[in-house]
């Protein structure tokens, strides 16, 4: 293997898969994207936390009203802080777009686009577990959570494979702005579920799970740059 670095370049290991269990709670982050008085994608994410709650998580749903456009204000700006930290806060997160123009909405963008990919040594994302879900106003399509997988993959996350996309959302909810019995509302239970399971499964690992060859093989080189420059003074 001449082409790889030998300390860096670790074998996996199934006994670093395991780990003592947390006690507290799953923390579960959810966004949504549209800031309409009425909001399917807002409503889908309400039945989404309280399945969540009865599943065992603690779930905390982020409002976007006020964030503003991506760079058009400071990093200290109170709810981009109120963002990060409550992305660094999560486990796992689910992020819930509406369907525009063939795509997910730009507000559900500009809430992925504040969270970075690293503060420092700190990756607000990285290992989090994500389910993706979106609402249409017409038939079925899966163009928004095809789209939030990329990002999710990008951002690092273990995204789950199950989803959910709920067609003309406008007769899905009742006069009390709840879902009604539908195969959409199983398909909602089926990934509030899934998201549970898979984050339980991986929050005490998933530092083990993103740590990569390339990085470790930097980090060697940093070092050795750094004992190298010491001994020559």
């Amino acid at each position: 293997m001449p082409n790889v670095v030998p300390d860096a370049l670790h074998i996996p290991e199934a006994s670093k898969l395991t780990a003592p269990r947390s006690t507290h709670r799953p923390r579960i982050l959810l966004l949504y994207g549209s800031l309409r008085k009425v909001s399917y994608s807002r409503l889908l994410t309400q039945e989404a936390s309280r399945l969540l709650e009865h599943f065992g998580a603690e779930t905390r749903i982020y409002d976007p009203a006020g964030l503003p456009l991506p760079d058009g204000a400071s990093i200290d700006h109170p709810k981009v802080q109120e963002l990060r930290e409550l992305s660094q806060w999560s486990e796992g997160q689910v992020w819930t777009s509406p369907e525009r123009h063939g795509a997910m909405s730009g507000v559900m963008k500009s809430q992925i686009d504040w969270i970075p990919l690293s503060v420092g040594a700190i990756r607000p994302t990285q290992g989090r577990t994500l389910a993706v879900m979106q609402v249409s106003g017409g038939s079925q399509s899966f163009n928004a959570v095809n789209q939030m997988r990329v990002l999710g993959r990008w951002m690092r996350m273990i995204t789950i494979p199950n989803q959910s996309s709920v067609a003309k959302a406008f007769q899905e909810f009742d006069d009390h702005s709840r879902m009604k019995p539908s195969a959409y509302y199983d398909r909602v239970v089926d990934v509030m579920e899934e998201l549970v399971k898979f984050t339980l499964l991986t929050r005490e690992v998933s530092g083990y799970l993103t740590d990569r060859y390339s990085e470790r093989k930097e980090s060697a080189a940093k070092l050795e740059k750094r004992v190298n420059l010491k001994n020559a003074v």
